[in-house]
């Protein structure tokens, strides 16, 4: 599979190397599901694919937070999109190993990788107008019990503001979290 034309930072790099995946291209991207990836599925964009999420990413250019809204959108038609082929749509919000069903759902890891090359797939297509995508971010203390997590994040152009972009703390087809970085890291 190819490498998408822009080069990937390490950070970005390693949510696919520590797998053994390859990283998104522009024609498809490799689906984690089953917690740590230990369940796969190729997703190929066909035409109609491509075509609704450059529709649904046209209604965001107006400005930054209109684009993450349409961002919030793309992840709620990938949610539906692979749900049916791998099972997800029985996916709880949260999902861990205490949820004794790693075959429909994602943890943590898994929504960070597949929502950070679906942001790189919609980079590559040049569909973001405000936004570049960012590095994953960790967050987790257990000195004050915020359990550990991670995520997806998008970068504003004009202000560097980092914006996590997290479908893991949402159930099937809820809209992920949206919110800045710095306010994430002190939730749970």
């Amino acid at each position: 599979m190819p490498a998408l034309a822009a080069e990937l930072s390490a950070p970005q790099a390693a949510l696919y190397s520590t797998v053994s995946i390859f990283p998104p291209s522009a024609q498809r991207m490799t689906v984690c599901y089953g917690f740590v990836c230990r369940r796969r599925e190729i997703l190929d964009f066909k035409p109609g694919d491509r075509a609704a999420l450059t529709k649904i990413l046209a209604a965001g250019k107006a400005s930054a937070a209109a684009e993450r809204a349409a961002v919030q959108k793309a992840v709620i038609w990938f949610d539906r999109r692979m749900g049916p082929v791998i099972g997800t749509e029985k996916r709880v919000a949260k999902a861990d190993i205490r949820a004794f069903d790693d075959k429909h759902n994602y943890d943590c890891w898994d929504t960070t990788r597949n929502t950070t090359s679906l942001l790189l797939v919609l980079q590559e297509w040049g569909l973001f107008k405000y936004h570049v995508v960012g590095d994953p971010h960790y967050r987790g203390n257990a000195l004050v019990f915020q359990t550990p997590h991670n995520t997806a994040v998008l970068v504003d152009r004009a202000t560097k503001v980092e914006w996590v972009v997290d479908m893991w703390p949402r159930g099937y087809s809820e809209p992920p979290d949206v919110m800045t970085v710095e306010r994430w890291v002190t939730e749970d």
